[in-house]
């Protein structure tokens, strides 16, 4: 590729977002008392010299405040994999809130029960609690893993992503130990006293790692999403599951963005058997919610114990979790939007959206690849595709990256601006799928010359 007709490009690019949004740039320029100039710092990662600010979303359609429309396949990076303001997820929250009344009460709503009813038939695990988000599950996950085992340590893979959990901020280094994730801010020790890594796909690592004993559970996605897909290989989930029983190490399955894969994640399409298994994002409708569930086991196990404070001030749990209106929001999102039958349906445009990418890698012959994880789709600078986390992260081309970001933005299409990821909602159409066809292509051809 010629680097300097890609950098003339880019520049092009991001003048032309300049010219097309003046009202964002201004928006961004007297943001004075914000952090960062964002409400969240992580808003900074776009590919144009600002953000583009959000005036209106619905299905799988936002509007900017300079008035341009753009098909989205970024779906808050799965927090609106539902669509944006689903009809009947918008009447449930207007319900619960205006007309009944309380968003969080302290009181347990019946709502809750039929979501965890809901989760199990999906996902296959007994007892379920909630937070507002994945990232507590994970963390009361881990706090529960490390109780009833005895053990300190957690195990992630290298580039995995589980929020902002301290345990989770480790990669494998170049001399194939733990070493802190790069940038990693105001870590509270090193990462290495409370966690183990290892690669995604490797099982002999993996066993070196757990032969330590000191290894509560392993916190894994069934695939690898945040550093681009990387899909397992035939037998390393089962393998993963044989290494951690006979180790002794509980298995927590992270299916806040592996959800794309189906009705219940990867665990219900794979027909895996974890001990516990997170979830957020996705499962609110727009509507901050997260939560966790436990095998019959390993419920009864901690809930015999008269030494955990699961009640008070043990470290588990929150006010606002599993709140009224999160609750009301889960509720109509599992029971009306993201139904089996949607899923199919998403699948379906996902598999149109990979076709339609591999047809323009190889028009040109480009050293790409594209992976796809049942509603999710993502193309990658490598070819082959990576195979572990680490090998994902060397395969990173942000000037690239960025081209095409903002070539597809300026002219009417987001994707997540994390990475090459292309989600499916329920609204999401045919037309919208090969609109993306048609102008990765032609960035394409731009890029060739």
């Amino acid at each position: 590729m010629d680097r300097s007709r890609l950098q003339d490009l880019l520049a092009r690019e991001r003048a032309e977002a300049v010219r097309r949004c003046p009202r964002s740039k201004d928006a961004y320029g007297r943001a004075d008392h914000l952090f960062g100039r964002v409400p969240m710092t992580w808003m900074n990662k776009t590919a144009g010299p600002f953000p583009r600010y959000l005036a209106t979303a619905r299905g799988a359609r936002v509007t900017d405040i300079d008035g341009h429309e753009y098909i989205d396949f970024c779906l808050g990076d799965t927090g609106a994999m539902a669509g944006h303001s689903p009809t009947v997820v918008a009447e449930a929250v207007r319900h619960r809130f205006a007309d009944q009344g309380g968003a969080t009460a302290m009181l347990p709503t019946e709502d809750a029960e039929l979501v965890g009813a809901e989760l199990t038939r999906r996902f296959g695990l007994a007892r379920w609690s909630f937070s507002l988000t994945a990232t507590d599950a994970n963390r009361w996950a881990i706090r529960l893993a490390r109780a009833v085992t005895g053990r300190p340590k957690i195990l992630v893979n290298s580039y995995s992503y589980h929020g902002s959990v301290d345990e989770s901020l480790i990669v494998v280094g170049p001399d194939g130990n733990g070493t802190a994730r790069p940038g990693n801010v105001g870590a509270p020790c090193d990462v290495t006293l409370t966690s183990r890594v290892a690669e995604f796909n490797d099982l002999d690592q993996l066993e070196r790692e757990l032969a330590h004993g000191d290894v509560a559970a392993v916190l894994m996605e069934p695939a690898l999403t945040n550093i681009g897909i990387v899909l397992p290989e035939p037998g390393y989930l089962a393998g993963v599951r044989e290494l951690t029983r006979r180790h002794g190490t509980l298995l927590i399955n992270d299916e806040t963005h592996t959800f794309s894969a189906g009705p219940g994640g990867c665990t219900a399409a794979w027909g895996l058997e974890p001990d516990l298994l997170t979830i957020g994002k996705a499962i609110g409708g727009g509507i901050p919610a997260g939560a966790y569930g436990l095998s019959a086991e390993l419920a009864e196990r901690l809930l015999e114990r008269d030494d955990l404070d699961l009640v008070d001030m043990g470290g588990v749990g929150g006010t606002l979790a599993g709140n009224a209106l999160s609750m009301a929001a889960v509720r109509a999102t599992l029971e009306h939007v993201l139904t089996d039958e949607a899923f199919a349906r998403m699948d379906e445009l996902s598999q149109r959206f990979e076709a339609g990418v591999r047809a323009g890698i190889e028009a040109h012959a480009l050293p790409w690849s594209v992976s796809r994880l049942g509603a999710r789709t993502e193309y990658r600078f490598a070819d082959p595709a990576p195979r572990t986390g680490t090998e994902s992260a060397a395969a990173a081309d942000p000037d690239l990256e960025d081209f095409l970001h903002l070539y597809l933005a300026n002219r009417g299409i987001l994707l997540t601006p994390f990475h090459n990821m292309a989600l499916m909602c329920p609204d999401t159409t045919e037309q919208d799928v090969d609109a993306h066809t048609e102008l990765f292509a032609a960035a394409l051809s731009e890029l060739a010359g």
